[in-house]
C-alpha cells in the first residue's frame, strides 16, 4: 500500500509542475479610467496625470501615447506563447489635445517580418579551436621583440 501512495504523490507533483503558468507584462488603463479622458478637452499632461505615464510614446515629439499589456502562457517545456495583447492608443493634435482613443487586441495585429542584414565574418564552419591552432605559425618573432 505504501508504494501506491508514493506513486500517487509523485504523479500529483508531476501534474502540478506541468500546470500552465501565466505572466502579465505592461499596463493598460481600465475602461473607467479611459472614460475620464475627454476627447478635444484633455491634454498630454492631464492624460498622463489621470491614467498614468504611457508604456511607450510616439516616434515623433508630437506622437501619441501607447499603453501595452501582454499575457504570456508557459506550459511545461514548451516555448512561451502570447495568448492576449491589449494596446490602447491615445493620439493628440499639434496643440497636444486628445483627438482619439483606440483599443486594439492581439487579433488586430499582424506579424511584421524584420529584414536583418548580417555582415559575413568570413569564417565558414571554422571552430574556435581550429582558429586558435591555425594561427600558431602565423606570427613574426621580430614583431614580438619590438
Amino acid at each position: 500500500m505504501k508504494p501506491l501512495k508514493a506513486t500517487a504523490l509523485a504523479l500529483c507533483i508531476f501534474a502540478a509542475g506541468c500546470a500552465a503558468q501565466y505572466r502579465n507584462h505592461g499596463y493598460v488603463p481600465s475602461e473607467d479610467d479611459l472614460a475620464n479622458v475627454i476627447v478635444g478637452v484633455d491634454t498630454r499632461d492631464s492624460v498622463a496625470e489621470s491614467i498614468g505615464a504611457p508604456t511607450a510614446g510616439g516616434v515623433l515629439e508630437d506622437g501619441g501615447f501607447y499603453y501595452v499589456r501582454s499575457r504570456v502562457k508557459t506550459f511545461g517545456p514548451f516555448r512561451p506563447e502570447e495568448v492576449e495583447r491589449q494596446l490602447v492608443a491615445v493620439t493628440f493634435d499639434n496643440s497636444g489635445t486628445v483627438t482619439n482613443i483606440e483599443r486594439f487586441g492581439l487579433e488586430d495585429g499582424r506579424v511584421v517580418t524584420l529584414s536583418r542584414r548580417v555582415t559575413d565574418n568570413g569564417l565558414n564552419n571554422v571552430s574556435f579551436i581550429r582558429q586558435l591552432l591555425g594561427n600558431i605559425g602565423n606570427f613574426d618573432a621580430g614583431s614580438i621583440l619590438q
